[in-house]
């Protein structure tokens, strides 16, 4: 017959157990370590795919707004370029608009 081993439970009265049931709760405690570790190791794989898919967006992110501001800065230049090309041709309206008054009150 195994040893009893009388153990204190947490409200002060003794509960028998013995080797063999101490070994079977032991065999238990580590099946749970063991699952505990698989899982904390699972979680450590995805938490390290899950920051180098955030490195990628963050790198991402960055050049899209490298490209949004050279985009935005060539869009002022054609907004420029357009506008002193309207000016350019309303000055030339304007002097061939004088062009034919001039021209109409001679005749």
């Amino acid at each position: 017959m195994p040893p009893t081993i009388v153990l204190q439970r947490g409200d002060g009265s003794p509960a028998a157990a013995t080797t063999e049931n101490l070994e079977k709760r032991n065999e238990e405690l580590e099946k749970e370590l063991k699952r505990s570790l698989e899982r904390e190791e699972r979680m450590k794989e995805e938490l390290e795919r899950l920051w180098k898919r955030l490195m990628v967006a963050e790198e991402a992110e960055e050049r899209l707004c490298n490209q949004l501001g050279e985009l935005e800065a060539e869009a002022v230049d054609h907004a420029r370029e357009y506008r002193a090309h309207i000016t350019i041709l309303m000055e030339q309206l304007s002097v061939a608009q004088k062009l034919l008054q001039d021209a109409s009150i001679n005749v």
